[in-house]
């Protein structure tokens, strides 16, 4: 973060590289789309007009009206509280969902490995953290010889093992370059990170100590602390990000920084609202002679979103205001009702997400991309890698081969990695039409 990166003019993202996508020939490869589009470009796919009702189950699709509305609403959130998006990539791999984070004033892109820095790297993603560690001797090399005054890349160090670590990897290389890194704090029982101030503080010191390593803020992840939302969950999420602000300040006050431009993260989607609320503190533009310091939260489900997981804990919808929408809907086909009150669908773990609570069923209907009608009282009791098991009742809902239901997903992470290319609607409940098709890299 030197004085030239704050100042250049380079695009977020390289947008020529984002606009080739449009150039990709529609193959066997991309189960979202029919057979009879194989070797039409994405492009020409688009500008054809295609519908919902000329694709095939199993399917994911987006909402175009609710990923707009979501990345427009916490953009909003973001500039009304004075805060930083850097949003966690994981969560999609899609250049083309970035490029609109980007374009709404994100800071720049969160990701989680060394594929990862290698695909925002090839789509020109200027400024990127990695919200892990540094210890594979290739991708420590990597990231030294692509750093500079148009690409930074943010890293997490956690003990003074992995500074060393670092440290002996650029010394054997020959490398002259400097790495900027966090100082990530932990807390028992969660996942990385030193366990407690004292641990950090020693962290801190090696790399405040090491000519490879400018320590230039502090990071944490309190989602990994919690999964709900009641009042010991928020009082144990609050404590530990107390936590990070002790560490930060002491930072300062013992003159380990290595840069008068700073940087504190920790924010997913559940519980950025404390983040912001406990940690806002340390925010400052520098104009007192001090550092400049921003505060950057890392949400990357928001912009999908969800019917399980995030709708029931996303900071929107427990404070009411405007919610996040749910943009993913899975599609399934009944292939088999072999007994009454039992349908077993096309769509399995192999399709949609599970980890974070099964698919919902939403709707039923005769056709895909047709009238769909509520399906009230059923629910997925099972799924197996190809298939899922539809409950209901008999006496009030009838279900046969060929029918199309629609199911609400929880868990984007998990449901994105499935699919190589997905379609947005233009509105899922509205006009079916397909407006863009989105690839991921995974």
């Amino acid at each position: 973060m030197s004085t030239s990166e704050a100042g250049s003019t380079a695009p977020a993202i390289a947008a020529d590289a984002v606009a080739r996508l449009s150039s990709v020939p529609l193959s066997w490869r991309h189960k979202a789309v029919p057979a009879a589009a194989n070797g039409t470009t994405a492009g020409d796919f688009i500008r054809e007009r295609h519908t919902l009702a000329e694709l095939q189950t199993p399917l994911l699709t987006l909402d175009g009206r609710a990923l707009e509305g979501n990345a427009d609403r916490l953009a909003a959130w973001c500039a009304e509280h004075g805060v930083r998006l850097a949003p966690h990539g994981k969560t999609t791999m899609a250049p083309q969902l970035w490029a609109e984070q980007l374009e709404r004033g994100a800071w720049g892109i969160t990701l989680a490995n060394f594929a990862h820095l290698r695909v925002a790297r090839e789509f020109g993603v200027r400024k990127l953290q990695l919200a892990n560690s540094l210890t594979d001797p290739h991708a420590i090399e990597w990231v030294a010889s692509v750093v500079g005054p148009e690409q930074t890349i943010l890293s997490w160090v956690d003990s003074v093992a992995t500074v060393e670590l670092i440290g002996r990897t650029l010394e054997a290389a020959g490398s002259s370059a400097v790495l900027d890194v966090l100082v990530e704090l932990g807390a028992h029982g969660g996942r990385t990170g030193a366990r407690g101030i004292d641990a950090a503080l020693e962290v801190a010191r090696a790399a405040a100590a090491s000519p490879h390593l400018r320590l230039v803020g502090v990071s944490g992840y309190e989602g990994s602390l919690a999964h709900t939302a009641d009042a010991d969950a928020l009082g144990t999420v609050r404590a530990y990000l107390g936590q990070m602000l002790e560490l930060h300040r002491q930072l300062l006050a013992d003159g380990l920084y290595g840069s008068d431009e700073l940087i504190v993260t920790a924010g997913g989607s559940a519980y950025f609202d404390d983040v912001v609320d406990v940690l806002s503190p340390c925010i400052s533009d520098g104009g007192d002679g001090g550092r400049k310091v921003e505060l950057l939260i890392r949400s990357g489900a928001y912009i999908i979103h969800d019917d399980g997981f995030y709708r029931g804990i996303s900071p929107f919808s427990r404070h009411g205001g405007q919610p996040f929408r749910s943009a993913m809907h899975g599609w399934a086909r009944v292939v088999s009702q072999p007994e009454p009150g039992l349908a077993l669908l096309d769509a399995g773990k192999r399709d949609l997400p599970v980890d974070e609570g099964l698919p919902r069923p939403q709707q039923i209907g005769p056709e895909l991309g047709g009238a769909m009608s509520p399906l009230e009282g059923a629910e997925i009791t099972a799924v197996n890698d190809q298939h899922s098991f539809l409950s209901f009742d008999p006496a009030t809902t009838t279900v046969r081969p060929g029918d199309v239901v629609r199911l609400g997903l929880s868990h984007p992470c998990t449901a994105f990695d499935k699919w190589t290319l997905i379609p947005v609607l233009a509105s899922a409940d509205g006009d079916q039409t397909v407006v863009d098709l989105i690839h991921t890299f995974f």
